[in-house]
């Protein structure tokens, strides 16, 4: 059972995973707490701009996410390392394809990148919406 404080705002719950992000909205509930929850950052933030929500629960494996600059944000008293390069490129790309609608060759100028790099780089970072590999009879 889990002991949540009542209140009368919703615990936000973010994660661009659903099989990640239902069992803890799941719980949150029947444990009578109202919950919201989103798959995007951007939409994440909308809400806490506005105050709506009384708790946060954050999936720390988004790509968008910029880890040492949230730990910085809550205060944890010490810096923490830079991000190996690869995270920051995969979250960079992620957020370039969410920007150009999924337009790779659009995302590949705009990141400075031969359209095959970039195409690499999705492969690699595990990029491929599922749409495209379900199309690709994977």
């Amino acid at each position: 059972m889990i002991d949540v404080p009542s209140t009368s705002r919703p615990i936000l719950v973010v994660s661009a995973d659903p099989s990640r992000s239902q069992p803890v909205a799941e719980a949150l509930r029947s444990a009578g707490v109202a919950v919201a929850v989103e798959e995007h950052g951007a939409a994440a933030a909308a809400r806490l701009g506005n105050g709506a929500t009384s708790l946060v629960v954050l999936d720390l494996s988004l790509p968008e996410l910029d880890v040492p600059r949230l730990c910085e944000a809550l205060g944890d008293g010490h810096s923490a390392p830079p991000e190996p390069l690869e995270i920051v490129e995969r979250r960079q790309i992620a957020a370039m394809l969410r920007y150009t609608g999924g337009n790779r060759r659009k995302a590949a100028q705009l990141l400075g990148l031969a359209r095959s790099t970039l195409l690499a780089k999705i492969r690699r970072f595990g990029l491929e919406p599922e749409s495209a590999l379900t199309t690709a009879g994977v």
